[in-house]
């Protein structure tokens, strides 16, 4: 049996009709650089989120740099995050020519830990002046814990930029009520790669604010800064959204719930199936009806290498996410970090391992996984 980490072709058929629909209007329309397929999905993917305003954008990597961009972030200044996610986080910041801060994260949610920002404020209070931005990252399907993030950036007046791309239609229980990521801090950014629970067919990002000043900055930054056409009151960059991939996406919303429901079941099936077997499921924070699951990781305390090399030659495919924290990546050497200061996110690094979990899996399929990591551990 071949187990692949994300079957796209599985889904495709459900929808090929109308997605195909969708792009032959578009085609059919010739409007081929933004126009009202974008502008409904920023008014659908606003609403779904729970924000005022959506700035379609090129890509989730486009959409986190975009947004620095718009908070004005300058050379030598500090932005906040954390060192275990996909790179484009610390990235963006590095091609602004400001300086990455890492904080550590927290060993079971594998997000950013409050605790360990509240530290770093309190060890480094002669650098807070200089911290611009703060970027919690709500990895693998399920939200940082934003109340205590969000009670430190402003108690130093710090703007929150949400990285969301893994976790659209997540939500988190806050003190003022349940809110979905991205409407939680000051900006939040969202990815549209086909394996996201909401994939386009090629690159795609949101920006969702509920600033219309941040709104109308970014809607010009995304277009060289232009306002009027051909006039520039600041220098932006060609971040736009195609209206192929917004009419693809806007076929696939309506699904996208129950979508996460079938995530959500195939990880409940995962979680009883591994009790007791020697690796560690993923964390639930706040109840698993609020996670949804772009990722099912679990921990294997040795050899994860090993296994996965052993599921691989049972045609299981997984994947690791990530095996390199930013901190010890070569091109980050120069911020002065070294092996040690992270020791939550190193261990995860060394030890995690994401299973298939997409929503056409059948039972049948993670008896097969589940029989297999019996065997290979």
């Amino acid at each position: 049996m071949k187990i692949p980490l994300l079957d796209l072709n599985a889904q495709l058929k459900t929808i090929e009709t109308e997605i195909k629909k969708a792009v032959i209007e578009v085609i059919d329309s010739t409007r081929y650089i933004m126009g009202p397929e974008v502008e409904a999905l920023e008014n659908e993917i606003a609403a779904y989120t729970g924000g005022k305003y959506g700035i379609g954008v090129s890509s989730g990597t486009d959409a986190l740099l975009v947004s620095l961009m718009a908070l004005n972030i300058q050379p030598g200044d500090r932005v906040i995050t954390t060192p275990f996610s996909f790179f484009a986080t610390a990235g963006v910041i590095a091609r602004l020519n400001a300086k990455p801060v890492f904080v550590d994260i927290d060993p079971n949610t594998y997000n950013m830990s409050p605790d360990a920002l509240e530290q770093w404020f309190k060890t480094h209070a002669q650098e807070t002046h200089r911290v611009k931005a703060i970027i919690p990252v709500h990895l693998y399907g399920q939200c940082a814990d934003m109340d205590p993030i969000h009670e430190l950036a402003r108690a130093h007046h710090i703007p929150i930029v949400e990285d969301a791309a893994q976790a659209i239609g997540a939500q988190y229980p806050s003190s003022s009520g349940p809110k979905k990521s991205g409407s939680i801090g000051d900006l939040g950014c969202f990815s549209f790669f086909p394996s996201k629970n909401l994939g386009c067919m090629g690159d795609g990002g949101m920006v969702v604010t509920n600033d219309p000043e941040l709104n109308e900055k970014l809607k010009m930054l995304r277009n060289h800064g232009a306002k009027p056409k051909y006039y520039h009151a600041m220098i932006g960059g060609n971040f736009r959204l195609d209206p192929i991939q917004a009419a693809i996406l806007r076929v696939k919303l309506p699904h996208l719930d129950q979508w996460h429901t079938m995530r959500r079941q195939n990880a409940a099936y995962y979680d009883e199936k591994l009790k007791n077997i020697g690796v560690k499921t993923p964390f639930v924070a706040y109840g698993r009806s609020r996670h949804i699951y772009n990722q099912y990781v679990i921990s294997i305390p040795e050899n994860r290498d090993g296994l996965r090399q052993f599921l691989t030659e049972n045609d299981i495919n997984t994947e690791i996410y990530y095996p390199v924290s930013f901190h010890m990546q070569a091109c980050f050497k120069d911020l002065g970090y070294r092996e040690g200061d992270f020791p939550n996110s190193e261990y995860a690094a060394n030890h995690t391992l994401a299973l298939p979990v997409y929503p056409e899996l059948t039972p049948e399929m993670q008896d097969y996984v589940v029989d297999k990591i019996r065997t290979g551990l």
